[in-house]
């Protein structure tokens, strides 16, 4: 992926990649190099490789997280939702078996399902609309992993129960305080603690402002309790942070 702060950049940035790769025998594939311009201030033109114009994209995927010109996270909530559903899928000849116990089926969804979901999640700034998102992809898995339906009138927390899983907006909030943790405790030369106390310039659009990460982030931590300086004490961090499925304690046993 290339990065610039102007067209012009960008250009030449292109077009130094293309005779680089053909140095080495490799070729650039126009039709499937594609470019995203973001910013208040959206400029015409475009970008042209040997007489070709790049395709202009409002969203691309990259290393499995789909990344938008506005900034939401609400299509990669839903593109994680459906790697998770196509997940469930290959797993339903023990999710949806009725032979199969309980205990085996929650396993399953723990280790295998679950975490497609939430990959990248820790990097969201996250809102109603994006939790609501994987919540109901969660229960819905459940409810027909048991065999319910909305018809039969089981409560969220009743199915949750007897499957031993933890909400999964809650191991959201684990894994994003638990990345928040790691990078307060880097050295301050680290890329990830740079981008934390980056000072972007412009200014803030009229009306309401859209959550930010460390919005989340100051939300996350008052709900558990911690601050800023508990980050060195690891074992009180881990401890706060740490939502723990009750399906846990069957498989010590």
């Amino acid at each position: 992926m290339l990065a610039a702060e102007t067209r012009e950049e960008l250009q030449e940035e292109v077009q130094l990649w293309k005779e680089r790769l053909q140095r080495y025998g490799l070729r650039l594939n126009i039709a499937k190099t594609e470019y995203m311009e973001c910013g208040a201030k959206i400029e015409d033109g475009t970008i042209c490789v040997d007489g070709n114009n790049l395709k202009k994209v409002e969203c691309f995927k990259y290393l499995g997280s789909r990344i938008t010109s506005t900034g939401d996270v609400l299509p990669d909530a839903y593109g994680r939702a459906n790697s998770a559903w196509m997940k469930w899928r290959t797993t339903t000849g023990i999710l949806c078996d009725k032979k199969m116990p309980i205990r085996l089926k929650s396993k399953v969804y723990r280790t295998v399902v679950r975490p497609v979901a939430l990959y990248g999640t820790e990097c969201w700034a996250a809102t109603k609309v994006t939790k609501q998102v994987l919540h109901t992809m969660e229960m819905r898995m459940l409810r027909w992993s048991m065999g319910l339906t909305l018809k039969d009138k089981v409560s969220n927390e009743m199915v949750r129960s007897a499957f031993g899983v933890a909400p999964i907006i809650d191991k959201m909030r684990e894994a994003r305080l638990r990345w928040f943790g790691h990078v307060l405790r880097r050295e301050g030369g680290s890329a990830a603690k740079t981008a934390l106390t980056l000072e972007v310039k412009g200014v803030r659009p009229r009306g309401r402002p859209k959550t930010r990460w460390l919005d989340c982030v100051k939300t996350d931590m008052a709900e558990v309790q911690l601050t800023t300086r508990d980050a060195n004490n690891r074992n009180k961090w881990k401890k706060r942070c740490s939502t723990a499925d009750p399906a846990t304690t069957w498989d010590k046993r």
